[in-house]
């Protein structure tokens, strides 16, 4: 299989249109018109500006990511005969892509200690055999876990229940993947998201694009990179893997860029794994050799600059191109672009936050933005680009270990209540605590969490150590198989477009959007808040929190009740509390700096001092980053070819051809990978344009190699840079 010359295009036409015709032309489209936000990214697409719309309301904003969710909410609904005939070790079998096609999931399914079969039954034995767990746990011998798909009402319903339950053991997906930002961008701003609108990235005159691909994850953001280069302006792509999509996009939606392509990378920098921080020193570097910092800014707005500078100018040419892998000559062209633009936006995914030193990355990403005072003004700032669609808002509602103090403030003033102070558990936490035997059962909002683990093999353990373990989803996957505790629920819900009433999602512009719902297309599934609420009214006996509120769990099945609730508890939500009725969809406040004045205690930013992480590892190693394709998104896989990087499947590890030589390989040579937390037989070998002594396979399949170690401070695992062996 060849790759293709460019990203978008026709390829994305000819994709789109055979999934039209697994569902149906007519119900596609109008499942796609409707008033929905986008399952997928959180670019924020739909909500009240009408389906396949952004937040300045451009129209059409889709793409491959949108359809492929969209088709497989609208698959057939699995019937108990497939669970009859298929047993879980057979399920085991199946890849990722074959779970998530076998149907959606219409019915509650069961499995106990010495169960081959997962086997249907009904809802009452389903929410009673959640509330006895419940009762024969002890709060912190139970954790609850969201994933990004989920709305805030019901990301904020599952914090509150786990709270009043008696437990901080509440945490999401961004800890596995962006949770590295939140604590970077905490550090130097006080504030843990973009500092900027969507406006003000079509707006700038450089963007800085640092480990990431959205040609394949966030395609939409791809036409704003062809803004920008058509207004003259620059694009500076970091990645050590040269991505087709990042050199030149057909965006379909455009005409002249359809036919032509669109150029994207002005400038495509190839650094090793984990040379970022080693790179944006030299940057720096060259930049304050110039004297092209912004001195005013610095004074004003700014703390630690000069410890941040006398490390800069004492760090050597000879390790920054040492330790980076790119040249000087390239990082004095970086600073060219650098020096000559006036609205500059870096924007980063996971490639930078999937390392040991991950906050330390981000921070390196501040102090270069804040350098030229490219942080505090319109047009410029700071973008970590997140992936699913409301993984920001989940956090928002308080889905995280360790409430803010206003929010925790709140919920005991507002509702009159007494919240647990016990330490709370990350997600990584928690399966060390489910494999050491400290907790006993888990209740998992929507994810997968099998899937999203490092070290499979433990994550097995980890998780089959568990009493009990409950997941709501839409669709099988790797979790039902691997993930499984000694009794096992799998609770049936309803997709974002077939509630019964309206959600919210936030982008990752700090828009909060309205989604409409819109009618169920399988009798069973049922809505996440109404089972999270039925079953607290259960364990709850009908108590209410409140008696001054007079609020209770049955009320707290009403959509509009609990936005009355976010609204008065979490600061900068307080206009949810009317979106349904004006659809005024918000800008939540005090996270946008538009002005130099940030969240810090002085209102001033930080910058921090980065030392330069060592390239560990031997000779004969190799620096693995796990990646997604083209034909996924997040641990979804829709299909097993890439064909942007020319792969027709999946077991694959793709190496610089000069390391194939060196190593005395062969292409398609079947290889064993091995790491220090396992190993993998039959991989194939092939050449890639990626930096030498680096390599590169497929996330999750390969999570077996990668060791559950975290970043000290996000505790978010390293994905991103594993030593591997190839023999």
């Amino acid at each position: 299989m060849k790759p293709v010359k460019r990203g978008g295009g026709w390829a994305a036409i000819w994709y789109t249109l055979r999934m039209a015709r697994r569902v149906g032309w007519r119900q596609l489209w109008n499942a796609m018109r409707a008033k929905n936000t986008c399952k997928t990214c959180a670019l924020g697409m739909g909500g009240q500006a009408g389906g396949m719309r952004n937040e300045a309301g451009h129209w059409p904003e889709v793409c491959k990511k949108s359809f492929q969710a969209m088709v497989a909410d609208m698959q057939h609904g699995l019937r108990p005969e497939f669970f009859a005939r298929f047993s879980i070790e057979e399920l085991k079998a199946l890849s990722p892509r074959e779970l998530e096609w076998c149907g959606r999931l219409t019915a509650p399914l069961y499995a106990g200690p010495k169960d081959r079969h997962y086997r249907v039954i009904d809802w009452e034995q389903a929410l009673d055999r959640i509330v006895r767990q419940l009762r024969e746990s002890l709060p912190d011998q139970m954790f609850f876990y969201a994933s990004g798909r989920s709305s805030n009402e019901a990301g904020f319903l599952l914090q509150l229940f786990a709270r009043l339950y008696g437990t901080n053991f509440v945490n999401n997906c961004s800890y596995y993947c962006h949770q590295s930002s939140g604590v970077g961008l905490t550090d130097a701003l006080g504030s843990g998201t973009a500092t900027v609108t969507l406006d003000d990235v079509e707006g700038a005159d450089l963007f800085f694009l640092i480990g990431g691909n959205p040609a394949s994850n966030h395609p939409r953001l791809m036409r704003t990179l062809m803004n920008i280069r058509r207004r003259d302006g620059h694009v500076i792509v970091v990645n050590p893997v040269k991505e087709v999509g990042l050199v030149n996009f057909s965006v379909p939606s455009d005409l002249w860029s359809l036919l032509f392509g669109s150029k994207i990378a002005s400038l495509y920098v190839q650094p090793h794994i984990g040379g970022d921080i080693a790179l944006l020193t030299g940057l720096a570097k060259a930049i304050l050799a110039r004297e092209a910092q912004d001195r005013a800014f610095i004074e004003q707005a700014t703390e630690g600059f000069d410890a941040f500078a006398e490390h800069v100018r004492a760090t050597s040419w000879e390790a920054i191109e040492k330790n980076s892998g790119v040249a000087r000559a390239t990082i004095e062209e970086m600073a060219n672009y650098y020096v000559a633009a006036r609205n500059v936006i870096f924007g980063w995914t996971m490639g930078i936050t999937h390392h040991e030193h991950g906050v330390a990355n981000v921070h390196a990403i501040v102090n270069t933005a804040l350098l030229r005072g490219m942080v505090g003004k319109p047009r410029a700032g700071l973008l970590p680009i997140r992936g699913h669609s409301n993984v920001q808002g989940v956090g928002s509602m308080g889905v995280a270990p360790n409430l803010k103090q206003a929010i925790f403030d709140n919920l005991e003033k507002v509702l009159g209540i007494r919240l647990p102070t016990a330490p709370g558990l990350d997600t990584m936490g928690c399966i060390r605590a489910a494999a050491d035997g400290k907790v006993r059962a888990a209740f998992c909002l929507g994810g997968n969490l099998f899937g999203s683990n490092p070290d499979a093999r433990f994550a097995e353990r980890a998780l089959g150590n568990l009493d009990f373990i409950a997941y709501l989803n839409t669709t099988l996957n790797t979790s039902h198989a691997w993930g499984r505790a000694r009794e096992t629920l799998i609770l049936p819900v309803l997709a974002r477009d077939e509630e019964p009433q309206k959600t919210t999602q936030e982008s990752m512009f700090n828009f909060v959007r309205l989604s409409d719902g819109g009618p169920a297309r399988l009798s069973g599934p049922r809505s996440e808040v109404a089972i999270i609420a039925e079953v607290a009214r259960r364990y709850f006996d009908s108590r209410r929190i409140s008696e001054a509120l007079d609020l209770d769990w049955t009320k707290l099945q009403d959509h509009c009740a609990i936005r009355d609730l976010i609204a008065r508890i979490i600061p900068g939500f307080e206009a949810i509390r009317d979106l349904d009725q004006n659809g005024k969809e918000f800008q939540i406040g005090g996270r946008t700096f538009h002005q130099p004045r940030f969240n810090t205690p002085n209102g001033k930013a930080r910058f921090h001092v980065t030392a330069l992480p060592p390239l560990c590892g031997e000779p004969n190693q190799l620096r693995l980053m796990t990646v997604r394709s083209e034909g996924q998104f997040n641990t979804v896989v829709y299909e097993e070819e890439d064909i942007y990087r020319g792969q027709e499947r999946r077991d694959v590890i793709l190496l610089n051809p000069e390391d194939i030589r060196r190593l005395g390989l062969k292409v398609d040579q079947r290889v064993r990978v091995t790491s220090a937390a396992g190993e993998m037989s039959n991989i194939l070998v092939r050449p890639f344009d990626i930096k030498q002594g680096n390599a590169l396979m497929y996330y999750p399949e390969a999570n077996v190699l990668v060791p559950a170690v975290v970043d000290p401070r996000s505790k978010t695992p390293a994905f991103k840079s594993v030593l591997v062996t190839v023999s």
